[in-house]
């Protein structure tokens, strides 16, 4: 069983991350299926593609797109698997929709820690569209962006992702709009909830 162009995945534990620990309690924070903020977007590769070879092999984990494991409802209430179900558990996934693999980020994506907010001003517990470089990629290396460096990013482009314990954002490259002195008094807005899990 190998596919031509796609690779075959599994969740890596379930298909819905609705779950946080509190204390000794799990607490369910959603039990709706069409909230995305709470599908797993962690996988495990079952086949790669046969068309062309790549540095991602079979029992790699991935981050990969929100919409892979999602189900939802058709026009007459019956609940739907996505169009990248294949059988049983397995799904189908495309190199654009995988992010990372293996914590190394795939394509032209990277990975940023959102910042608190330094503004009394503001109403706001993040500083919007700022964040600190968590994993790059060769083609921003390339350009001095490593770990630890402080971009802005441009509106709108960034996807939530919980990568051991702690809250990033996923973007593109060309995402990355300037670079800035690092201060150094920049705190990570990390939120108790992102290490629960």
């Amino acid at each position: 069983m190998q596919s031509l162009y796609y690779f075959i995945v599994k969740p890596l534990n379930d298909r819905y991350d609705n779950i946080r620990r509190v204390d000794d309690t799990n607490l369910i924070i959603n039990t709706s299926i069409e909230n995305h903020r709470f599908i797993s977007k962690k996988a495990v590769v079952v086949q790669t593609p046969a068309a062309y070879t790549t540095k991602i092999n079979i029992g790699d984990e991935l981050y990969v797109h929100h919409n892979i494991f999602r189900r939802w409802y058709d026009q007459k209430g019956r609940e739907r698997n996505s169009s990248t179900f294949f059988k049983d558990d397995l799904y189908f996934v495309s190199p654009q929709q995988i992010y990372m693999y293996n914590l190394n980020t795939h394509l032209d994506y990277c990975f940023v820690k959102p910042i608190k907010n330094k503004s009394i001003l503001e109403n706001r517990k993040e500083q919007p569209n700022v964040g600190i470089m968590k994993y790059t990629n060769s083609a921003l290396e390339a350009i001095g962006i490593t770990p630890g460096t402080l971009v802005t990013f441009t509106p709108n482009s960034e996807f939530e992702f919980i990568i051991e314990g702690e809250r990033l954002y996923c973007m593109k490259l060309n995402d990355i709009a300037l670079t800035h002195e690092y201060q150094g008094n920049e705190k990570e807005n990390n939120p108790s909830w992102a290490k629960s899990n």
